[in-house]
């Protein structure tokens, strides 16, 4: 069998051609920076062991399970971060959420930031790379995430503080940023029959999706200083509402962003300066 039947075959599976081939230059060895060398050498011989793990990987892609999982990492704002079943896949809409905390940071000399909900560390790790001199702290209640965001804060050599714990509970502050992309999917949502490979505890949060969402933003401004932000990514019918938290909890500048699509992805508010 050559490359190009390999790809072929998979796409008679219906997996879309991008997908195959990542999965294909997995199965080999290469970087998946080398789609053109595909292309380039669509007549070579596929070896044995690689076609025997290509069927296992586009097999298991056809039954939904995540490419990153596949391939073991997933590039998030130019970071490439390991990944598996112990932590959500990042996804580019939730870049948004780290413009917008990027741009709130800028000129704050050594600001505290607490990312909520850590998972792979993405939030965390990509706001210090951006903003070097941020002291930031990571949060889960999974410990098995943890230890997937701290391997991947030493494969980049960034420093980012870790603690387990739910949300905001034992920390004191004050933070200069709450930053979260928490669970926000309605228990019930159909759509998450489609992600029954990713942990269920990082996607659904109660009847609405709001639930932990209403606890952090409880949590939060008595743990803000002075014109400090909190920052949440959220779904795409949810920003009316997320805004409507922000405010009944005291915030001001209440305001949403857009993602490239279009969508209000994130919500946030300030603590309004004393004195």
């Amino acid at each position: 069998m050559t490359l190009a039947q390999a790809l072929a075959s998979a796409q008679t599976l219906g997996l879309a051609r991008l997908d195959a081939q990542l999965l294909l230059l997995h199965a080999l060895g290469r970087r998946q920076q080398e789609r053109a060398w595909l292309l380039a050498h669509d007549t070579d011989e596929l070896p044995a062991a690689a076609a025997a793990a290509f069927e296992a990987l586009c097999s298991r892609r056809h039954q939904g399970e995540p490419l990153a999982y596949l391939v073991g990492h997933k590039e998030f704002f130019g970071l490439q971060l390991a990944v598996d079943p112990r932590v959500l896949v990042p996804r580019p809409d939730t870049e948004t959420l780290v413009e917008w905390a990027v741009a709130l940071l800028a000129g704050r000399e050594r600001p505290a930031v607490a990312d909520l909900g850590t998972g792979s560390g993405a939030i965390a790790l990509a706001l210090k790379r951006r903003v070097p001199g941020a002291r930031v702290l990571a949060v889960d209640r999974s410990a098995p995430a943890l230890a997937v965001a701290a391997g991947n804060a030493a494969a980049h050599g960034l420093e980012v503080a870790w603690r387990q714990g739910s949300w905001l509970e034992g920390l004191d502050g004050p933070f200069d940023l709450i930053v979260s992309n928490p669970p926000y999917v309605a228990a019930s949502d159909p759509h998450l029959a489609a992600l029954r490979h990713e942990p269920l505890s990082a996607l659904a949060s109660g009847p609405d999706g709001l639930d932990d969402i209403r606890t952090i933003v409880a949590q939060a401004p008595a743990r803000l200083a002075p014109g400090g932000w909190l920052l949440l990514e959220h779904g795409w019918d949810q920003a009316e509402a997320v805004r409507a938290l922000l405010r009944s909890a005291g915030l001001a500048a209440v305001r949403s962003r857009r993602d490239l699509a279009g969508i209000e992805r994130c919500s946030g508010g300030q603590r309004v300066e004393l004195g």
